[in-house]
């Protein structure tokens, strides 16, 4: 088999980088990129280079912005005492999807993982900590992922706020619109039932 030139090489290296990007995909890509016009390949560059020179944190929420504080943080109706936390900006992104939240956020940007050296002054739990203290907030609501890491982290800031006074939610696990009983999980169906509300 004929050895790849070192342009499409380095191309595949650099996109095999990217999450779910495997090596196949990325001589894929690599290929493709190299089959379109240049001036399409600089727009694509310039896009991705441009864009993340002007995407930062918001220094309220952690959420990615470009101005700041972001859109989110800078409405006033938004201010209702309810914050939601959230492990990274994709989980911003997903809640904003269903357009029925309307609180605010705080970004964690990370979970609690004991085994990969992650503990509570690595994400931004003081800066929650302090949004309270600072903020009128009546209610937190913890939206982290229903695994172990995202289950031990929701539970660590429990504890650490309910003494201040505030209602911390945990939201609702159980069934995706079209599963199976049949296949799901135990805990998943646990959490179902324990989870149900009167009809």
């Amino acid at each position: 088999m004929a050895e790849q030139i070192e342009p499409i090489s380095r191309m595949q290296q650099q996109l095999a980088r990217l999450p779910g990007i495997g090596n196949k995909t990325a001589l894929r890509l690599a290929y493709h990129i190299a089959s379109q016009p240049e001036d399409q390949v600089r727009e694509l560059a310039a896009a991705l280079w441009q864009g993340r020179k002007a995407i930062h944190y918001c220094s309220v929420c952690g959420n990615y912005t470009v101005n700041d504080p972001c859109p989110i943080c800078s409405t006033p109706e938004r201010h209702n005492g309810i914050i939601c936390v959230v492990k990274d900006p994709r989980d911003v992104a997903a809640m904003e999807r269903m357009h029925e939240y309307k609180g605010t956020y705080h970004v964690l940007h990370g979970i609690l993982s004991p085994m990969n050296g992650i503990g509570p002054d690595d994400i931004r739990i003081n800066e929650l900590v302090e949004r309270i203290e600072k903020e009128q907030i009546k209610e937190v609501i913890m939206a982290t992922n229903p695994d172990i890491e995202g289950e031990a982290t929701a539970n660590y800031i429990a504890r650490l706020l309910k003494p201040r006074g505030v209602l911390v939610s945990r939201i609702a696990h159980g069934l995706p619109v079209g599963g199976d009983l049949e296949y799901t999980d135990e805990v998943t169906l646990s959490r179902a039932v324990s989870g149900r509300r009167e009809m």
